[in-house]
């Protein structure tokens, strides 16, 4: 499937009003494993992304070139649409515009952009701060100017929530809108009521944030739909999990000083090599070294 299939899928999956559910990739290996499973759409998470490729926290460390790459590598390797994480731009209009054009060409079914003072913050952490709105509604005008293909569908964060109250990411919300944005991400509200307020306000197709351990609730996906919702991501839960079980593992072969008898559930060595191609390599081989 090409890229602009993806994208009128994807816009498609959101136009039906059916919840979509996006887990977190962040690097190859958990791309090809959420690719098999069948997902409307997968979600390529900054947080994530920064803690596999540079090991550093997600707090504005991570360049245009270094998501980028990301965002062509998770593309160029998954069959299902790819929702992508692009901070707040990383710059000015220029830069928004540059990175729209980026992402676009390298795969990304739709760009996430969000209202914070650079350097960002991951969002659910303390001490976020917001730019002006008409800063950020400039963003969004430049954002859909810059995307060549209509399906291509622009995110606006808002992060006012948790420094200015959710009555000024209400109203930013709003001014998103109309400036263009096709969905529009509220980050962390505090309860159901705030997730039932933000629903009840806004009538473009909403994010939600389903962080484990995060500030919002995590909701089962018919209260989610419910309170209008339409996509909802899960960008902690391949890390978190992946992290815990690596780390179940490691502790065993730290104090066995072997994998024999390993308690920690394994994929199979065969099946995991299958899923990154080894498959495609043995037939090239046979095509043309045998």
């Amino acid at each position: 499937m090409s890229a602009t299939q993806k994208r009128a899928a994807l816009k498609a999956a959101f136009d039906s009003g059916e919840l979509v559910i996006a887990p977190g990739v962040y690097d190859g290996i958990s791309a090809k494993v959420a690719d098999s499973m069948g997902f409307t759409a997968l979600y390529m998470t900054g947080y994530g992304v920064v803690a596999s490729h540079l090991g550093l926290p997600d707090a504005g460390i991570a360049t245009y070139n270094d998501m980028v790459g990301r965002v062509e590598c998770i593309a160029g390797i998954t069959a299902t649409p790819l929702i992508a994480d692009a901070d707040t731009g990383y710059g000015g209009l220029l830069n928004v515009q540059h990175t729209v054009r980026g992402y676009e060409a390298a795969g990304a079914c739709a760009i996430q952009i969000e209202d914070q003072e650079f350097p960002k913050k991951c969002g659910h952490m303390l001490g976020r701060r917001v730019v002006p709105v008409e800063d950020m509604v400039g963003k969004i005008r430049v954002a859909v100017d810059a995307r060549s293909d209509r399906n291509f569908l622009i995110i606006a964060r808002t992060d006012a929530r948790t420094s200015l109250g959710l009555d000024e990411a209400l109203r930013r919300a709003e001014a998103y809108a109309r400036a263009g944005a096709d969905l529009l991400f509220v980050e962390s509200p505090e309860s159901v009521a705030e997730m039932e307020r933000i629903g009840s306000t806004l009538s473009l197709p909403l994010v939600a944030n389903m962080v484990e351990g995060g500030r919002t609730p995590v909701l089962p996906a018919d209260e989610l739909r419910r309170i209008g919702y339409r996509l909802a991501i899960f960008p902690a839960l391949g890390f978190l999990s992946s992290a815990a079980a690596m780390r179940g593992a490691f502790t065993e072969l730290m104090q066995k000083r072997s994998s024999a008898g390993l308690k920690q559930p394994l994929l199979d060595f065969q099946a995991m090599s299958a899923m990154m191609g080894f498959g495609d390599i043995a037939e090239f081989d046979r095509k043309y070294r045998d």
